[in-house]
């Protein structure tokens, strides 16, 4: 028989964006299995992980306290456990609800592995989908615990066992096999695994999976998204983003207030500039908003900034493939709360059509709109390209008379999402309604303005209007 893979994981500040033992106390509270002014063992159990994280210290507290359910009744226990669900579910990471079906297409089963006691995490794994519960047994007794633990207690090299032993029973192979986990102490099971990733990692584990080469996982956010200290670099990297840090540039900023303080929306801006990302990215540090900017696969491949923009949560295009997946993966950070930013035009128009007063979108921010129902956000971009025109391998730096760049941002749309392509005029139309007169005019561009439009070195046709 050939064996099958198993994806494992951890529950408290992996699955879970927190420790789950405070909502199973507040339910065993409300069921009556404690009382609000008693269980001071398991108070100081949870002041200890809550202060100190998962420590030797903490866990052999938590093994101490399983004496402490003597006489605690199975039913009742039953009941706080399906009590605390809705609280567990909110708390579950969203990426990792992704994480687990890409798994499940893949034919993996779903492990959840933790110290927690099996009545109580039971249920959460039922309700998630998992083959398979590994947790903590407390003894039972004529329908009460008996304060004792049988088998291993599934911590540390405990948890390694129990996950040996299940593989062994279920024909699963280890070595095909993934685990995630936040904690140092799970090291066992992550060295034992073919896929190990450090989710959330504490700072001992953090430091074990560079060792190891490990990846390392946040799965409130996309795959590829870099946090420190608990916050990703857009957050931390917010206060440098000061128009008044770019001194060869003069912004206007208008219209800030249609841009939602909360929910995921799709942004949707000309483009006339390589300039054209930061004065998006400065409009968003305006409004505190964390941004999951689609762009082409030439931006991703680079090997500077295309590392950069991975890490900052960017999501890779390559048009040639005709692949849904960077649609996936807008759709998913919408349903996050994030705000996607797409450029329809796609690429920075070259030639005559630099100059064409109607703008020509492609269909993915429509079939995006369609897909999720999220509002569009349309925004024109004025100046961009004195800046920073296509024609320059760097920005300009003129800083005793910089350029004047206009960002103005327009009322939400709600596009029905009946015709994609009727959809992008709608959004198109919206931008164009944002820009100057001028921008709405026909216009005969020089020879140097055209010449603008294009690549450094380019010695074709300036009239064309492809």
């Amino acid at each position: 028989m050939v064996s099958r893979a198993a994806a494992i994981f951890d529950l408290d500040r992996t699955l879970l964006d927190g420790a789950s033992w405070p909502i199973y106390h507040q339910a065993l509270v409300q069921e009556g299995v404690v009382s609000a002014g008693g269980g001071a063992a398991l108070g100081i159990v949870f002041g200890l992980f809550r202060g100190l994280g998962e420590s030797f210290l903490s866990m052999q507290a938590t093994r101490l306290a399983a004496g402490r359910t003597r006489g605690w009744s199975l039913a009742a226990v039953d009941a706080a456990a399906m009590a605390a669900l809705p609280e567990l579910l909110a708390e579950v990471h969203p990426y990792a609800l992704v994480l687990m079906e890409e798994h499940r297409q893949r034919g993996d089963l779903l492990v959840l592995a933790t110290t927690t006691p099996y009545r109580l995490a039971g249920p959460l794994a039922q309700a998630l989908g998992f083959d398979a519960c590994l947790a903590t047994r407390y003894g039972e007794v004529e329908g009460a615990f008996d304060g004792t633990i049988e088998g291993p207690f599934v911590w540390n090299r405990g948890k390694l066992n129990a996950v040996q032993s299940w593989a062994s029973a279920n024909n699963v192979s280890l070595a095909a096999s993934s685990a995630y986990s936040d904690s140092f102490f799970d090291a066992p099971l992550l060295e034992a695994v073919a896929h190990p990733t450090a989710v959330n990692p504490d700072p001992r584990l953090a430091l074990l999976a560079v060792l190891r080469g490990w990846p390392l996982r946040w799965l409130d956010k996309p795959a590829g998204v870099v946090k420190l200290a608990g916050r990703e670099l857009q957050e931390l990297t917010r206060p440098l983003l000061n128009p008044a840090l770019l001194p060869n540039a003069r912004f206007h900023f208008e219209g800030l207030e249609h841009l939602p303080s909360e929910g995921g929306y799709i942004l949707c801006a000309n483009h006339r500039s390589y300039f054209d990302p930061t004065a998006i990215a400065l409009l968003l540090a305006k409004a505190g908003r964390t941004c999951r900017f689609l762009g082409k696969k030439e931006v991703f491949d680079a090997p500077v900034v295309g590392t950069l923009a991975r890490v900052l949560g960017g999501i890779r295009v390559d048009r040639g493939t005709g692949s849904d997946e960077p649609l996936a993966a807008a759709a998913q950070a919408l349903a996050t709360g994030d705000v996607v930013a797409i450029m329809p035009q796609g690429t920075i128009p070259r030639g005559m059509a630099f100059f064409e007063p109607t703008l020509k979108g492609r269909l993915g921010a429509a079939r995006l709109a369609g897909l999720t129902g999220a509002a569009v956000v349309p925004v024109g971009l004025w100046g961009t390209e004195r800046v920073w025109p296509r024609s320059a391998r760097l920005p300009h730096f003129d800083v005793a008379r910089p350029p004047a760049v206009r960002v103005i941002v327009g009322e939400a749309l709600q596009v029905l999402g009946r015709s994609a392509s009727r959809d992008t005029e709608t959004i198109m139309a919206a931008i164009t309604a944002l820009l100057p007169a001028e921008a709405r005019q026909p216009h005969q561009p020089t020879d140097d303005e055209l010449r603008a439009t294009f690549p450094p070195g380019y010695h074709g046709e300036l009239r064309s209007r492809s």
